[in-house]
């Protein structure tokens, strides 16, 4: 087991690694829709790539969702498949939000022999979730209608 301090130099070591070898911007935060986002996470259990959608206005939040659950059989023939939906996730925060995300079990950041296939998975499937977004972000957007 690492302390604290360990896992955190670990944990920077891997995300600059990450940089070098994919450096390119993500969309991340710049979606353009307030607390809409695209996020990585690694522990040492598992690496995901997931949408995040914070709204505070629950219905905001769930047509969000819904409409990328609309589009959900075009995102997964074309774009990424293995995707899990979940219009109310929990934080261990407590904060209600929705989120979908994809994942890879197994894998750790602390251990350095896992970093590549880590790096491969978040690029791959960030840049599909990416070209999905761009691609229907003006359908996304439009929740009034």
């Amino acid at each position: 087991m690492y302390s604290r301090e360990e896992s955190q130099r670990i944990k920077r070591e891997f995300w600059v690694a990450f940089a070098e070898k994919y450096p390119r911007k993500w969309v991340l935060y710049d979606t353009k829709i307030k607390d809409f986002s695209f996020k990585f996470f690694v522990d040492n259990k598992k690496a995901q790539v997931l949408i995040d959608i914070e709204h505070r206005s629950d219905e905001k939040r769930t047509a969000y969702f819904e409409k990328i659950e609309a589009l959900k059989n075009i995102l997964e023939e074309e774009f990424i498949k293995d995707l899990v939906f979940e219009k109310n996730y929990t934080l261990e925060s407590g904060k209600n939000i929705s989120r979908i995300w994809v994942e890879k079990l197994g894998v750790g950041f602390s251990n350095r022999n896992n970093w590549d296939a880590i790096f491969d998975f978040f690029n791959e499937n960030m840049h599909a979730l990416e070209m999905f977004y761009l691609e229907y972000d003006e359908f996304i957007k439009d929740i009034e209608s």
